[in-house]
């Protein structure tokens, strides 16, 4: 463990820094493995990482949040530790492994992410530490080369099968803009985002760990819904055909889920395009019914949460973001309501649970890596 001096003299030696946002997904839950399209939104809240070179392949990894200095040494074979730090060290490996040249180095975190919120904080990581480290060493790789990347670190490092969202929310976000992915195209647009509207965030405080096996559990059942109906993946289906189709009950909630968010996203940019944010909220209300009842990704708590989130003057509509399981709720509001449906919700929600959820006014903000970065 390096000592605070040692954590003083890396500061001291700081010669790169990179932000990396979290997001929250607006709507397209669970879609991104599946071949489909979603709409997420960088956040302000992320991880900042702060560093320097350092020689012979050590590497040192810090966080305010986790106590002491973690040293390793990358001749030796970076290896999964099964705590944050594989994140970092994955993306590393990742590029070890990708013939990048990059050495060691020592590099402090501090985040403003809420963990276990569902808001991406271990992707935040992740892109912070491949920007960092781009910035460190001479190797040169696009946004979307970047975002994959960051996927591959997790897939294969972590042991996290996801998809490209969390990533590419975090490089290709824009201010006032959501971000629109194609999954299966590997692009991404922006969408413009209203101004009189805002994004409230309110963490449940129940813990959101995507390692325990609920979220490859229910990656595997959208596969096997595919293949039962002939298809490469549930992008490939329509809600009509989906229905007709001779399938168990499960494995057609679980695709009905899938299906629809993949309509709702495109019925989204829709009413986007043509300033009907009422719609948009609709949508995302519509979406959190499906976690319910047909994806079995929410909790009491989060079903508790969306229900106040609706009944408050100025909120057009709330879902469960991210994975679910626990973690986090984003509503519609109001930019001039934002903090009466706060504290409406937070109220109630703190007494019939006991725990004490807490709220993010956000906007769209802009993601780890200017659009100009891909020409340079």
């Amino acid at each position: 463990m390096a000592s605070a001096k040692a954590l003083g003299m890396m500061r001291h030696m700081t010669n790169a820094t990179a932000f990396a946002p979290g997001r929250v997904e607006i709507l397209g839950n669970h879609t991104d493995y599946n071949g489909g399209v979603v709409l997420s939104a960088a956040l302000q809240l992320g991880v900042t990482a702060t560093g320097c070179r350092l020689a012979n392949g050590e590497v040192q990894l810090g966080s305010g949040d986790m106590g002491d200095m973690v040293t390793l040494n990358r001749n030796e074979g970076l290896k999964p530790r099964h705590d944050w730090t594989d994140y970092p060290l994955g993306v590393a490996e990742m590029l070890a492994r990708s013939g990048a040249e990059a050495g060691g180095f020592a590099v402090q975190y501090e985040s403003t992410l809420p963990s276990g919120a569902g808001l991406s904080s271990s992707a935040a990581l992740e892109v912070a530490t491949a920007v960092f480290l781009s910035r460190l060493y001479p190797f040169a790789l696009s946004r979307m080369e970047i975002a994959k990347l960051c996927r591959r670190a997790e897939n294969e490092f972590v042991g996290v099968n996801c998809g490209l969202l969390d990533q590419a929310s975090s490089v290709f976000g824009r201010k006032d803009h959501l971000v629109y992915l194609d999954c299966r195209a590997e692009s991404v647009k922006e969408i413009p985002f209203p101004a009189h509207l805002g994004l409230l965030i309110i963490n449940s405080s129940v813990k959101h760990a995507l390692t325990g096996g609920e979220y490859n559990e229910r990656r595997e059942q959208c596969f096997a819904a595919a293949a039962a109906m002939g298809v490469e993946a549930l992008r490939d289906t329509t809600s009509a055909a989906l229905e007709a189709a001779d399938l168990p009950a499960l494995a057609k909630r679980r695709a009905r889920h899938v299906v629809g968010e993949n309509e709702r996203v495109f019925e989204a940019i829709e009413a986007l395009r043509a300033g009907h944010g009422e719609k948009l909220g609709q949508l995302m209300t519509a979406s959190h019914r499906s976690s319910m009842e047909n994806f079995e990704n929410s909790t009491p708590e989060l079903d508790l949460l969306v229900e106040l989130a609706i009944q408050q003057k100025g909120c057009l509509g709330a879902r469960l973001t991210g994975g679910g399981f626990g973690g986090a709720i984003v509503a519609l509001v109001e930019q001039d309501a934002v903090e009466d449906v706060l504290k409406n919700v937070k109220s109630v929600y703190d007494t019939k649970t006991g725990y004490s959820a807490a709220g993010y006014r956000c906007r769209a903000g802009v993601g780890a890596l200017p659009p100009d970065h891909d020409q340079a």
